[in-house]
């Protein structure tokens, strides 16, 4: 679980993450063979490559690849820069890099998964400006159920998100996410009027933020509010704590590219024990 924003705004990208992956394991005991999370609260899902400075990528869903030594998205980047260092390519439009670090991922997957894997995919948020473009563009690709990228958003400003998403979905739309298909179950609706229902109610309950009008520094305090909010609840909830640890953002802009607003560092000895 994760939780991730892709931020597309009048005057720039935001892209946000925060730093929790859980990785499960099996272990027999005397009742049988039971799994274990354990989770990590220092990945780095914020992801910048060198040489592709109006670009950045944040990445959510399953936290590893590679069945037998599982690695991070992150881990990867030293081979997809030195992929695209040997081939001396220059800046990549947003669609263009998409494709290519969807192709990367989807060989790294071929080369250490297995082929009957039915787990949840590693997706991928990809935004940035196109050179002389006047705003930028949000690209999503799934790692690897659907790999060709799509894009987010396309001529309008709005917030992409995914992961741990139902308090997220809750504050912009609304209502959470699987009400319509409760809602469904219980008054036994068509798919027809499932689809009305959802439609209904996002027009009527959606917070009305004005996107088109959001300075760059309001963009990055409602990704922030996002993320912070969904750690905050899931401090005294029963469930799934699939979200925490610092939170990483970056702006990207047409003048500036890529630029990191806040970001995990390493340290020391926390905390003095004793």
């Amino acid at each position: 679980m994760s939780l991730v924003i892709a931020f597309k705004g009048p005057e720039g990208i935001v892209l946000a993450a925060d730093s929790r992956v859980t990785l499960t394991t099996e272990m027999q005991r005397d009742q049988g063979r039971m799994i274990l999370p354990s989770t990590f609260d220092n990945a780095t899902k914020l992801l910048q490559v060198t040489g592709q400075n109006y670009v950045g990528v944040v990445t959510y869903g399953l936290g590893a690849i590679g069945q037998q030594e599982p690695r991070t998205a992150h881990s990867f980047l030293p081979e997809f820069e030195g992929e695209l260092s040997k081939e001396h390519v220059e800046r990549l439009s947003v669609g263009d890099f998409s494709v290519r670090l969807s192709r990367f991922f989807m060989t790294q997957w071929a080369e250490t998964m297995p082929e009957d894997y039915s787990g949840p995919d590693m997706v991928f948020l990809v935004g940035g400006f196109d050179e002389g473009a006047p705003y930028g563009r949000v690209f999503k690709f799934e790692i690897p159920s659907s790999s060709t990228p799509h894009e987010q958003n396309a001529g309008q400003f709005g917030i992409t998100w995914g992961g741990q998403l139902e308090y997220t979905t809750r504050l912009l739309k609304g209502f959470d996410p699987q009400l319509p298909s409760t809602v469904q179950g219980f008054l036994g609706l068509t798919e027809e009027q499932t689809t009305a229902l959802q439609e209904h109610l996002a027009t009527t309950f959606s917070s009305p933020i004005p996107y088109p009008f959001l300075p760059l520094q309001d963009c990055v305090d409602l990704s922030m509010f996002l993320i912070r909010t969904t750690m905050e609840i899931q401090t005294w909830i029963v469930g799934v704590r699939g979200v925490g640890g610092a939170i990483d953002i970056a702006i990207i802009t047409r003048t500036e590219g890529f630029k990191p607003v806040q970001r995990k560092t390493i340290v020391g000895q926390r905390r003095v024990v004793g």
